[in-house]
């Protein structure tokens, strides 16, 4: 259980710093493992986008996903240039009100069934 004294030091302005470093942490790991996924398989990709797309031309992912892989990159530009607390908070709004934790399932289980398959 966390100490009182803990719960009442975070506020919710830490809590959207937080959420943002940890979805971009995230986000730039999974799409470089993405990337090395898909040079193992002989697909070059040179971006999150490049390579996002290439997981959905190569069938690994449904296109159900394209929208929100498009909007996983747009928050992620946006987030390494916020320089006003209110972005910040618009930004980690829409991280809640998406789909993001899906699809980040989505193409961490693509990565494991293939791992089983090799």
């Amino acid at each position: 259980m966390l100490n009182k004294n803990f719960l009442n030091f975070i506020t919710h302005d830490m809590i959207v710093e937080i959420t943002s470093k940890r979805f971009e942490y995230t986000y730039e790991s999974m799409w470089k493992a993405v990337k090395e996924f898909l040079r193992l398989r002989g697909i070059i990709c040179n971006s999150p986008k490049s390579c996002f797309n290439e997981l959905i031309k190569e069938g690994l992912i449904s296109e159900d996903y394209e929208e929100t892989l498009s909007l996983m990159v747009k928050i992620r530009n946006l987030l390494v240039h916020i320089y006003d607390e209110e972005s910040a908070k618009s930004l980690y709004e829409q991280l809640h009100e998406t789909a993001i934790l899906e699809t980040f399932k989505k193409i961490i289980d693509c990565l494991k069934i293939d791992k089983e398959l090799v």
